[in-house]
């Protein structure tokens, strides 16, 4: 064992000594025969065995008649010691032929290194298959770049998993291994010290988790990431996720360098008059395109602009062309910039991020440059920073930038795109400090429009749409908006309508960065209708009461109890008593629809209480049965409990979960008194809650649902059997009957 300078443990030497005690081995096992080579390929080619890997093995030959006798000589005492085995038996023009149709054939074979027999066998592999491969160069690297996109595809981007393949992923393994081969076929250079370090982070991650699991293992999967970040010395699993995030992204942009110069190997090039020479086209002050990159015009002295970096950035992002790797080299460090940064900086960044989703690969070449923390020091604490959650598909730096490039589409919205550009790229800044990240950021914020030269009335807006950038859409989702202490909070917070608009074009933008699972049209209609009613309240505009529609009106009128199935909404007409709302909910959760919000209303004496539903998975189930079977329950013709047992079982998981928390919300209404209840999402969990305040004497008014992968938070408007909000004592009562059910 050794110790890498940052003290996390290495695997290297070990997987040598494994490589060299396993070439002794099989030398012994070869003997001294004529004719004959055994051939490393693959990792052990690369002497990388870990404790899981195969042996991947040529017998190389000329011609021998008794060769498949030997070769069984060497492999059956490899398959009784329980080694993993890829092996194969060629003469050098077959190995040849093999690679030059398989390309994962040939990778494994660039790599192939002398065991034992005639070394002149293995020299001839070696050389043949790498003139191969340097002959056929550009049809087999556009194959190549084709199988490492499609495995892309497939397997993810290993810097954002929570469970990684740390060999198929992209920026994994074999990322490294692809740049390997392009740089054998003398297309790109080999890889740098930045990527070599790489490599070992996530070799030894692989070897560690090998050694941790016992098996031959590539998916890093979450209840051995703790140990496997012990066994390399690290703090704790978010540690070891980070380091690979920072691995992995450096790999994946190397891979993208050398893929571009993939394209203008297999591209011809156009040449321009006279000499030859690729043309020059104008970009931007000191900046033109050459050979598909931005490169520094003719004459240009660095040193003595510190805005040209951005200004850079922002022409490569506004082209589509990615910084040549020798001009971000050359152009000025972050540090040149004086503080506060001057306008024409402060514009160069707006510029940059208002190009959308173009800004992202240019902001990841900055970033690995170490452009970004020199711009922004306080982008080291999120930086690579893993966010557990899994409805995030990003970690913390990533899912700014991709917040700022979704914000990019709706700086028409508002009056300050500057300011939205910028809030949506420190609005998580805070997930670096210690303490509640929406404060903490706020604060950072400040500090941030201070140093990039913002005036104080705007670093103060700044910090107030960083402070409340949940506000929206969590009050959409957990608070009932037909309640008018549900606006007056909202106002409150926001206190204009500048800030409004910017936490509304904020809250789309940061959800659709967040991922599928976070936002979607019922959490958008919600948010929307919030903002909605918040606009009107601070143009001093009354906000229309809550209303029927014509159908539920009329449905109301017709007769109880009574149902109407229209889409994501289910109405349900009954004589008003307590406990319809959650009663109603067990059926629907008897029918696998999660019942993401409630509300009762009345017309006469009829409580009209509306459901808003998604299917738990599959279709929507079949709405005539639906509505049967809510009729029947009303009409207490249905075993409500006995549905959801044979229907919906309680999903159980092998995962720990923490215990449900139910707390109150203090001044979220005045007529109701709210309740919170945090708990693992699973089918009835309403109607399980429901139940058991039911026995209290207690109602639900009205409810919120919002489910944040496995977890549920769930919001009740509670009041007494007078219609009242419950005293102290019943609240008190309320929140022990919720734990016991959740027990």
């Amino acid at each position: 064992m050794h110790t890498t300078p940052s003290g996390v443990r290495g695997f290297a030497a070990e997987r040598a000594l494994r490589s060299a005690e396993t070439d002794r081995w099989l030398a012994r096992l070869l003997g001294v025969e004529p004719d004959t080579a055994l051939v490393a390929v693959g990792g052990y080619g690369r002497r990388e065995l870990t404790p899981g890997s195969d042996l991947d093995v040529v017998l190389v030959h000329r011609g021998r008649r008794d060769i498949a006798a030997l070769a069984d000589r060497i492999w059956y005492p490899i398959w009784d010691s329980g080694t993993r085995l890829d092996h194969a038996v060629r003469t050098v023009p077959e190995a040849r032929a093999v690679a030059r149709d398989d390309t994962k054939a040939a990778l494994g074979m660039l790599h192939a290194r002398h065991i034992a027999g005639d070394p002149v066998l293995t020299d001839e592999l070696r050389a043949g298959v790498l003139t191969d491969w340097r002959t056929h160069a550009r049809r087999r690297l556009g194959e190549l770049v084709a199988m490492t996109a499609d495995r892309a595809d497939r397997f993810g981007e290993l810097a954002f998993l929570l469970e990684p393949d740390l060999k198929e992923a992209r920026g994994g393994l074999r990322d490294v291994h692809a740049v390997q081969a392009v740089a054998a076929a003398w297309v790109a250079p080999a890889p740098g010290p930045k990527v070599k370090a790489a490599y070992e982070t996530i070799l030894d991650a692989r070897h560690a988790l090998h050694e941790v699991s016992g098996r031959s293992a590539d998916r890093l999967v979450l209840q051995e990431q703790d140990e496997v970040a012990v066994a390399l010395g690290l703090l704790d699993a978010d540690a070891l996720l980070r380091a690979l995030a920072g691995a992995a992204r450096g790999v994946a942009y190397a891979f993208d360098q050398c893929a571009r110069h993939v394209e203008r190997f297999r591209t011809p090039r156009r040449r321009g008059r006279g000499r030859g020479t690729t043309q020059r086209r104008p970009l931007a002050d000191g900046l033109v395109e050459h050979d598909g990159a931005v490169v520094l015009a003719r004459g240009v002295e660095p040193g003595g602009d510190p805005t040209l970096t951005l200004r850079a950035a922002a022409a490569a992002a506004a082209s589509g062309l990615p910084i040549a790797a020798a001009t971000l080299d050359k152009l000025p460090g972050p540090e040149s910039l004086p503080v506060p940064w001057p306008p024409a900086a402060r514009d160069a960044l707006l510029s940059l991020l208002g190009t959308g989703h173009a800004a992202v690969p240019v902001w990841e070449a900055l970033d690995q440059a170490g452009v970004v923390v020199g711009l922004f020091p306080d982008w080291e604490r999120v930086r690579n920073r893993p966010q557990r959650d899994p409805i995030h598909t990003f970690t913390v730096d990533r899912h700014l930038i991709e917040t700022a490039a979704h914000a990019a589409a709706l700086t028409r919205d508002v009056g300050r795109p500057d300011l939205l550009l910028l809030a949506a790229l420190f609005h998580d800044i805070g997930k670096g400090w210690p303490g509640e990240h929406s404060h903490t950021g706020s604060v950072v914020a400040r500090e941030l429009a201070a140093r990039i030269g913002l005036g104080e009335d705007d670093a103060a807006t700044l910090a107030r749409v960083v402070r409340h950038h949940l506000l929206l859409p969590r009050t959409a989702v957990r608070r009932d908006l037909d309640d008018p202490a549900t606006i007056s909070t909202v106002t409150k917070a926001v206190g204009d309508r500048e800030v409004l608009d910017l936490l509304a074009a904020l809250s789309i933008a940061d959800g659709r960065a967040t991922g599928p699972a976070a936002w979607n049209d019922w959490k958008a209609a919600l948010v929307a209708d919030l903002a909605g009613r918040a606009r009107a309240a601070l143009d001093g505009r009354t906000t229309p009461a809550p209303r029927l529609t014509d159908e539920q009106r009329e449905l109301a009128e017709v007769g109880c109890p009574a149902v109407l199935v229209r889409g994501g909404q289910v109405t349900v007409v009954a004589h008003d008593r307590p406990g319809l709302l959650w009663r109603a909910s067990g059926v629907l959760a008897a029918h696998r629809l999660t019942v993401r919000a409630a509300t009762a209303a009345a017309h006469g004496t009829t409580a009209v209480t509306v459901y808003t539903v998604e299917p738990r998975y599959g279709s929507p189930p079949d709405a005539t049965l639906l509505a049967e079977d809510l009729r029947r329950a009303l009409e207490g013709r249905l075993d409500v409990a006995a549905k959801l047992k044979r229907g919906a079982e309680r999903q159980r998981t092998a995962v720990p979960v923490p215990p449900p928390r139910v707390l109150e919300v203090p001044d979220a209404s005045d007529t109701s008194t709210v309740i919170e209840v945090r708990a693992q999402d699973e089918p009835g969990l309403l109607w399980r809650i429901g139940r058991a305040l039911s026995e209290r004497g207690i109602d639900i008014r009205a409810a919120r649902v919002e489910t944040l992968g496995g977890a549920a938070v769930d919001t009740f408007y509670l009041v007494d059997r007078h219609g009242l909000p419950l005293d102290d004592d019943l609240c008190a009562a309320a929140v022990v009957s919720v734990r016991k059910a959740l027990a």
